[in-house]
């Protein structure tokens, strides 16, 4: 599994760079805090798939990166995706390097 670190995005974001990032954590997690990704919960994602781009890269992140990981190999098993990063550390990893007070539970 192809994973990206929390400074890698960072840079993507900064550099305007054309990717699609997913957020698999539930609604209310990601009204508490997000990173203005798309918000498909893991357990929506399969079902959802077509909504997850195939044209360029494509960034899954979650709180700690375990559910991320998880939504990533369920793809590439399913749907045979070969874009795909998990982000490692997840948000929880953002809000320690970038962003101290952004609110994580």
């Amino acid at each position: 599994m192809k994973e990206i670190s929390v400074q890698e995005l960072k840079e993507k974001i900064d550099n305007k760079e054309d990717f699609q990032l997913i957020d698999v954590r539930e609604t209310f997690e990601y009204e508490v805090s997000n990173l203005n990704g798309e918000n498909i919960p893991l357990g929506g994602i399969l079902i959802e798939a077509d909504k997850v781009a195939k044209d360029k890269p494509v960034i899954v992140q979650c709180r700690s990166g375990k559910r991320s990981a998880a939504a990533v190999m369920q793809l590439e098993q399913q749907y045979g995706f070969d874009n795909l990063y998990n982000l490692k550390g997840g948000i929880l990893a953002w809000q320690e390097a970038f962003d101290p007070n952004m609110p994580v539970y």
